[in-house]
């Protein structure tokens, strides 16, 4: 569990306002640079080994700690989430805040979760990964040479009134997560059936192939090796690449087709071009490039 805080209103939180979840139902938006960089564990199981990747002038440095290990990209849906609220709210003249206050029921509702006793135990598990996994970057910064180091989350606690009632949660955003959210070339709106992919890289792979694809008609390709290293994956390469061909064999990321294109025996590419909406509607998926036939989903 996280530290307590020292009283109500001291340090950080006495100088931000609060923001209040917003009701209702809304888009789910994502940071672009979450989405393109290797920023979460993929495994369901406990990960302590750092994930440090470095490419040309970028630099990711992600720890945990042996309590609690990395942030998973599961708990990445509470950063999903808070980043749509803080969307929301700004396109409506709202004004926001780093510090944030919600029910665990409007999260864990929002992320298309249970809302059983175990789901909430699951939720504050979470919460406390975001804010015991520490980051350096050098994304946004200046030069390469300089880092920006934070948490997922700068502090977070639970809430009751003076009977014990449950009130909700409150926690504090970085700054360098909240200044992403709140430059719009920096968001993009998600499909809402990507809380239902179930697997890791599954996961890490429809918010690459949305970052980089986008609408473009032509989409994009990626060599195997290249998204093996960028994932931050612990597993072997031909592990990977075992799991990348299944994701082309069932085509479970929404609004994508996915194919293979084999330069030679040992060479891959995965492929990857946004569905037509009246693809999508007919159920029918295009044909894969490779000469791959693309399943129905």
């Amino acid at each position: 569990m996280p530290a307590p805080l020292p009283g109500p209103r001291s340090g950080e939180r006495e100088q931000l306002d609060l923001f209040r979840a917003l009701p209702g139902d809304m888009a789910p938006r994502d940071a672009q640079d979450l989405m393109a960089y290797p920023f979460f564990s993929l495994a369901k199981s406990k990960r302590t080994v750092p994930i440090d990747f470095r490419s040309g002038g970028v630099t990711v440095r992600v720890e945990g700690t042996a309590e609690h290990g990395l942030a998973t990209i599961w708990d990445a849906d509470i950063l999903i989430w808070a980043a749509s609220q803080i969307v929301e709210a700004r396109d409506a003249g709202i004004r926001t805040s780093r510090l944030m206050q919600a029910t665990p029921y409007e999260i864990l509702r929002f992320v298309g979760r249970g809302t059983s006793v175990r789901d909430y135990q699951r939720l504050k598990a979470a919460l406390d990964r975001l804010q015991s996994t520490s980051i350096a970057t050098s994304i946004r910064e200046m030069t390469g040479r300089r880092l920006h180091r934070f948490s997922w989350i700068n502090e977070w606690k639970e809430r009751a009134d003076g009977d014990g009632q449950p009130l909700g949660i409150e926690l504090i955003l970085p700054d360098w997560f909240y200044a992403g959210v709140l430059d719009a070339a920096l968001v993009l709106t998600i499909d809402p059936a990507y809380f239902r992919l179930t697997g890791g890289i599954e996961r890490w792979l429809y918010r690459l192939v949305r970052k980089h694809g986008g609408h473009q008609a032509g989409g994009w390709r990626f060599d195997f090796r290249h998204l093996h290293r960028k994932s931050g994956s612990l597993a072997r390469f031909s592990d990977f690449a075992c799991d990348l061909r299944a994701l082309v064999a069932r085509q479970s990321l929404p609004g994508y087709v996915l194919g293979i294109e084999r330069l030679s025996p040992s060479s891959e590419l995965l492929t990857f071009r946004p569905v037509p909406w009246t693809a999508r509607s007919s159920g029918f998926l295009p044909r894969a490039s490779g000469g791959q036939l693309a399943n129905k989903r």
